[in-house]
């Protein structure tokens, strides 16, 4: 006999608490994280002159854009908690729509914090070191107390991500400003790349990686049919002028050759101009950008959580809105506990960071080309709604990203090792779990 539905009860529902420019520094705090201190001198072995290698940034800025105006089509016309989740369920129906939220639960999202809060932990043990344990130690205090102060409410979540956004920006601006009154490093013959130019814009996406979240605020935002093209062009503007600022910093000190030998392109460079101490400015820049990215993560997180158990009787707990502090508080909570065991993971692994990329990246291209897809689908299942905005250059700028995400996924999968397959193992573990709880996983009414 089939089960009968259970109504999903919500104590409360989002609302439009966030301004515009309290949306783009969220994003903008997500974004500019830890990706500018790593991937440069990846980029740089990659390339064979130091203008291809700023081009290479400026095309990610781009590649970024393309995909954000998408997002803005989409998010302005679909607003709510959701996100990509509502977007993915409108355009291949709920079942679909489960497996997104199942894999960023399980794998995206939660992988993300966990990757985030590795490298906290790495800078962070460094200026206050707690043993060989201390980097998984200071990696789990920050997901615990970062989860804490979201629970708490929306506004303080909100001001932490002000707060900390704000030092990082001017933590970056240090750094570019310090390799800018350097004296420029003689230019010694550069060897010849290693790397492919595909390769390198699997770091520079890497670096501007963030920018979708956005999405996830559509439900918070005031006026979001009119604001979520604005934030979205607003905090990549900000991001694209941080790191082109960066990558001439770094050309000026380093110059190309010396950044393909580096490791920690920034600690060199700060380590030239400044010494010692400059290193120590540079592992506080990283703690702060580290911050600043792991709360906006955990805050827009926690947001998919909420919408599959809003819809989803099978997951109902997580459905719950707090009115008083206005945040899905058991969504949270349960995000908080997985990238906790994830931390765990990456800790008996001993791959840390790296071990959480390869987790993450298949299924997030993989859903972040339907969601470019889905441009297509709702535009024809809804030929005649008017949308209060429209992606310019249709189908042009929506193709060019479904490209680029068709290629990061082809990346992800061959420049990746085992943990690729234990993330895609997870996301397919939630094709079961759909098939038992079918009854329950049908919208509530």
């Amino acid at each position: 006999m089939r089960q009968a539905r259970a109504p999903v009860r919500l104590e409360s529902r989002p609302a439009a608490s966030l301004s515009m420019v309290d949306a783009a520094v969220m994003v903008t705090g997500i974004i500019i994280g830890i990706g500018i201190f790593k991937t440069p001198a990846l980029v740089a072995a990659s390339t064979d002159s130091e203008t291809v290698f700023l081009l290479l940034w400026v095309a990610g800025g781009a590649i970024s854009l393309v995909g954000a105006l998408c997002y803005a089509e989409l998010a302005a016309a679909h607003p709510g908690a959701g996100g990509e989740y509502e977007f993915l369920s409108r355009a291949y129906g709920r079942s679909l729509g489960f497996l997104f939220a199942w894999g960023r639960m399980a794998v995206i999202q939660t992988g993300a914090i966990a990757l985030v809060a590795f490298v906290f932990g790495d800078y962070a043990n460094q200026l206050v070191p707690l043993g060989s344990l201390g980097p998984s130690i200071w990696a789990a205090a920050a997901v615990i107390a970062l989860t804490a102060i979201n629970m708490r409410g929306a506004i303080g979540g909100r001001w932490v991500q002000i707060v900390f956004t704000s030092a990082t920006v001017v933590a970056l601006a240090a750094v570019a400003i310090a390799g800018f009154v350097a004296e420029p490093t003689p230019r010694d013959a550069a060897d010849s790349a290693s790397g492919t130019i595909g390769l390198a814009m699997v770091f520079v996406l890497l670096t501007y990686g963030g920018w979708n979240e956005a999405a996830y605020l559509s439900g918070e935002v005031r006026d979001p049919q009119r604001n979520m093209a604005r934030l979205l062009l607003l905090g990549l503007g900000i991001v694209v002028a941080a790191y082109m600022l960066l990558s001439l910093a770094y050309l000026n000190v380093l110059g190309l050759a010396r950044m393909r030998d580096s490791t920690v392109v920034a600690a060199d460079l700060m380590r030239e101009v400044a010494g010692e101490a400059g290193a120590v400015l540079l592992a506080l820049a990283v703690v702060i950008a580290s911050i600043s990215t792991l709360n906006g993560t955990i805050f827009t997180g926690a947001r998919t959580t909420y919408a599959l158990g809003r819809d989803f009787s099978l997951f109902r707990m997580l459905g719950r809105w707090e009115h008083e502090s206005r945040t899905p508080a058991n969504a949270l909570l349960v995000q908080g506990a997985v990238a906790l065991l994830l931390v765990a993971l990456g800790t008996l692994t001993r791959g840390g960071f790296s071990s959480m990329v390869e987790y993450t990246a298949p299924v997030f291209w993989l859903f972040f080309l339907m969601t470019g897809l889905s441009v297509f689908v709702l535009r024809w299942r809804h030929r005649d709604r008017a949308l209060p905005f429209r992606v310019p250059l249709y189908p042009v700028t929506p193709l060019a990203f479904c490209a680029a995400c068709a290629y990061m996924l082809h990346a992800s999968l061959a420049y990746t090792g085992i943990g690729a397959l234990f993330g895609a193992a997870v996301l397919l573990a939630g094709v079961p779990l759909l098939a038992w709880g079918r009854a329950a996983a049908e919208p509530a009414e």
